[in-house]
């Protein structure tokens, strides 16, 4: 058992025997010129309506990156809390859990570390001085296994759009399964309770409940969670969500159940709990989390979104929908604009705000190079999932996808330099629709009518890319509404609603900006370049996109622009790019007969958005 002093031991020495063990020679930090923060003093720059946070700059060839330890430092609400009485103290005894007699809850970074080394619950990366962990089979979610409970006659029952994304099970099958799930911690010695908010916006914001069997699973949620700063932010704390993970148990009984294996995600909105059974892949605590959001933020007239976000110096913020793998991680990431968040937020009357408190990156061909913020967010407090490590000081080498190509890295927010600190921003001013084509019909850039973006929102056109879903080993094009289907809880209709009431009232204008295949389809073509979609992003947020000529596509109706700085001119067009012309304009009719066949189904309400789709 590690000691319950830990906190004091760590403030005094500032360094640990497992540290010492683990450590490869961390540098000393250097002092940003242009930063709001150091170590030392706290000062804030002003810029029109938004506000930079610039934690300290690492050199470009850094081996070993620079960990800002007064901001990690401001993150402390840890305790352990022992004795027969410890889950009662710990808030968890009204679940049922009575068994653990130590409670570790809200750990500090550091202790997260010493913990997960410990425990043996992982690897090192020495020369990152991360932890690493490997998720076994589970390297992606598991949809078919998500399950919500449909309580008759209830507000829940009456508004999720059931089916195949939101699939019904019973009380009854809960109330087993969350039994099972408690049975099972009250026979440990000890559990990880982790204690933290969701939503940036105070309007909104809702407290959620860990309880977790392993360290590196609170170290997930630490990273991915709003933190409290100290242990009076969690003061009279009471959970709108709990969530109990109960990762090394599966459910035997499934086909009784009505279940489609013994992996079990299930979520009870009444009762504001779930429990999660037989997957240990992280990402399954946070969009489970995100999904509850899509439903509670709609009843409030607020629009949940799968997107990330980021800010100009001019307070002019920006939105990027996509899909895991299209690049709205990496796009977002940007050295001239401040980080708002890299996945999921939500619009209200103030503008746009963060829902997590860090990102959850892909490492597939990681480089310090093409994403040099992501790569450079690899340091300790960050952990890396999946990703496979060579040498004796296990660096991780993320080019190795013999595991799985969705290697992942989580990290607080605070790890990438221009991150914005108040996590909330203006209304956007551009929306870019990120897609990855597997067909090579779409254009790298695209500008978008008001009415077009509410057809393209729907339709939310991509790809499902290898490794982010159980079963897919290879891209597969696909259409998923709002450009995050998996994680809708209402009816795709009731978001676009919400979108079209924000782009009419704050004048945005919306784009298609393709990440995926040019010069043939997929085993054909080439992947578009990171830089020559960063080219087209930078071309938009300047604003100089809007001095250039157009063109309009005679098949899907957008326009494209006639050149870009750093762009080939003949990439803007797809149909130059392909061998044979006549092969173009076959997967562009294909292309196009599939969103009008997909589109079918939501030709409802007062206007009948298929009209601005492609004309065949």
């Amino acid at each position: 058992m590690l000691a319950t002093t830990s906190r004091t031991l760590l403030r005094s020495s500032g360094r640990t025997a497992i540290q010492a063990l683990v450590a490869r020679g961390i540098s000393s930090p250097v002092s940003s010129s242009i930063g709001i923060r150091s170590n030392s003093t706290t000062t804030k720059k002003i810029f029109p309506t938004s506000h930079f946070h610039k934690s300290h700059q690492v050199a470009h060839k850094s081996a070993v990156p620079i960990i800002d330890d007064h901001i990690r430092g401001d993150y402390n609400s840890s305790s352990v809390i022992e004795g027969a009485d410890a889950c009662s103290k710990a808030g968890i005894s009204n679940l049922g859990i009575n068994g653990p007699s130590t409670i570790y809850k809200n750990q500090t970074f550091e202790e997260l570390f010493q913990h997960e080394v410990a425990n043996n619950e992982g690897k090192v990366a020495h020369t990152r001085d991360t932890f690493t962990v490997d998720t076994g089979k589970f390297t992606g979610r598991s949809p078919k296994d998500k399950w919500i409970v449909k309580n008759i006659g209830s507000e829940s029952d009456a508004n999720i759009d059931w089916g195949n994304v939101n699939q019904p099970t019973s009380p009854e099958v809960f109330d087993e399964l969350y039994e099972k799930a408690v049975n099972h911690f009250n026979t440990l010695d000890k559990a990880y309770v982790f204690d933290g908010f969701c939503g940036a916006n105070p309007n909104s914001q809702r407290k959620i409940r860990f309880v977790h069997e392993m360290a590196w699973q609170q170290h997930f949620v630490t990273n991915m969670f709003i933190r409290a700063n100290d242990e009076s932010d969690l003061d009279g704390f009471e959970p709108d969500f709990t969530v109990i993970n109960a990762c090394s148990q599966v459910d035997e009984d499934w086909e009784r159940h009505g279940l489609n294996s013994e992996v079990a995600v299930v979520f009870n909105v009444e009762k504001k709990c779930a429990v999660i059974f037989g997957t240990w892949y992280g990402g399954e605590n946070k969009k489970g989390i995100f999904s509850l959001m899509n439903y509670w933020l709609p009843m409030q007239g607020q629009f949940p979104m799968h997107c990330s976000a980021n800010v100009g110096k001019a307070g002019d913020s920006a939105l990027f929908f996509g899909l895991s793998g299209t690049g709205k991680t990496t796009l977002s990431a940007d050295p001239n604009r401040a980080l708002i968040g890299d996945d999921e937020h939500g619009w209200d009357d103030q503008g746009v705000f963060n829902f997590e408190g860090g990102c959850y990156a892909k490492t597939i061909n990681l480089t310090e190079k093409t994403e040099p913020d992501i790569y450079r967010a690899v340091k300790k407090d960050a952990m890396l999932e999946n990703v496979a490590l060579k040498g004796d000081d296990n660096e991780p080498d993320y080019f190795d996808t013999s595991k799985t190509e969705n290697g992942r890295v989580s990290y607080p927010i605070f790890h990438i330099d221009n991150y914005h600190e108040p996590q909330m921003a203006g209304h956007p001013k551009n929306i870019i629709f990120l897609s990855c084509d597997a067909f090579g019909v779409l254009p790298p850039i695209a500008k978008l009518t008001p009415e077009q973006a509410m057809y393209h929102f729907i339709s939310g056109y991509t790809a499902k890319v290898a490794g982010t879903e159980r079963g897919v080993t290879e891209p597969t094009a696909t259409f998923s509404a709002c450009f995050g289907a998996a994680f809708l809880t209402l009816h795709p209709t009731r978001y676009a609603e919400l979108l079209k009431e924000k782009l009419e009232k704050h004048n945005a204008q919306a784009w298609i900006v393709n990440s995926g295949w040019s010069g043939g389809a997929y085993g054909i073509g080439e992947r578009m370049s990171i830089k020559t979609t960063r080219a087209c992003v930078n071309y938009i947020l300047d604003g100089k996109i809007e001095d250039t000529t157009w063109e309009k596509d005679p098949v899907f109706g957008w326009e494209i622009p006639a050149s870009i700085p750093d762009v080939d001119s003949s990439v803007l067009r797809p149909k130059n790019t392909w061998p044979d012309a006549s092969q173009y304009d076959e997967a562009e009719k294909k292309l196009a007969n599939m969103y009008v066949d997909n589109f079918e189904k939501y030709r409802v309400g007062d206007v009948d958005y298929s009209q601005f789709g492609p004309k065949l």
